[in-house]
């Protein structure tokens, strides 16, 4: 996979593309709350360009408001990481330092991602826009040749729901999760149900922080001198992979 290919994929308009460059210095202006954010962004990126912006005008989408959130434009942002990046936090400052809704393309060497995080109203500050929820972000580089394809195809604008530019947000969002779903279980598929998609989200929560817990079991297990304790941690992983097996089902 590479960013390219991403971006071939979503199939923009011509009137949508800005293809800028954005200097860092907007970012350490906007984004970085604290002396060590701004370490992370100088250390960190290495570049990013601002691809396109979705809006009525240009992409045929109307424009979505209601007392929560305001979506009047898509940014679309592509991003070059360093090899020392880090990673997690830097999609949550460019997330929060935009304030439209983005979708990021992640670039560190061979690797790519892509990330959305949905925006709301500040409760206490009128005016701006604050994360709801954590940002989605699914690396592509360890997924099959099928899930590659079926992915790219489903990421294609005119594929997406079309009826507000929050529908369509939220489309590609869930395309995101499908992909990484996907790497869990070995099949692409994209749910027609909200319900479905949401109860899809809190599987993935759940199996996401399962694999984490009976990794760092393993870890401890292969660690341990005494017999007593390696059967406790074998019992605790058993029961953790019967769970992650129930939490997978729901995918």
């Amino acid at each position: 996979m590479t960013t390219e290919a991403l971006i071939a994929a979503l199939n923009l308009p011509a009137a949508t593309r800005v293809d800028q460059r954005v200097p860092k210095k907007l970012l350490l202006e906007n984004g970085a709350p604290t002396a060590a954010d701004k370490r992370l962004i100088n250390e960190g990126i290495e570049a990013i360009q601002w691809l396109a912006v979705l809006k009525p005008a240009t992409c045929g989408v109307p424009e979505f408001r209601d007392e929560v959130r305001e979506y009047l434009e898509i940014a679309i942002l592509h991003v070059t990481l360093r090899e020392q990046a880090k990673e997690a936090r830097l999609m949550e400052l460019l997330h929060r330092a935009v304030p439209y809704p983005v979708l990021l393309l992640v670039e560190r060497g061979h690797a790519v991602s892509v990330s959305l995080a949905h925006k709301r109203h500040a409760l206490k500050e009128a005016g701006k826009a604050v994360l709801d929820g954590e940002p989605v972000t699914v690396a592509m580089q360890t997924a099959g040749n099928g899930i590659h394809t079926a992915f790219l195809q489903a990421m294609d604008l005119v594929r997406q729901p079309r009826s507000t530019l929050y529908a369509l947000y939220q489309g590609w969002q869930d395309t995101a999760l499908a992909l990484q779903a996907a790497l869990l279980t070995g099949a692409f598929t994209l749910l027609d149900s909200a319900e479905r998609a949401q109860q899809r989200r809190e599987a993935l929560h759940v199996s996401i922080a399962l694999q984490s817990q009976i990794a760092n079991l393993r870890g401890a297990a292969a660690r341990a001198s005494q017999m007593a304790r390696q059967v406790e941690l074998n019992l605790q992983i058993r029961k953790l992979e019967s769970e992650l097996k129930q939490a997978m089902g729901a995918l």
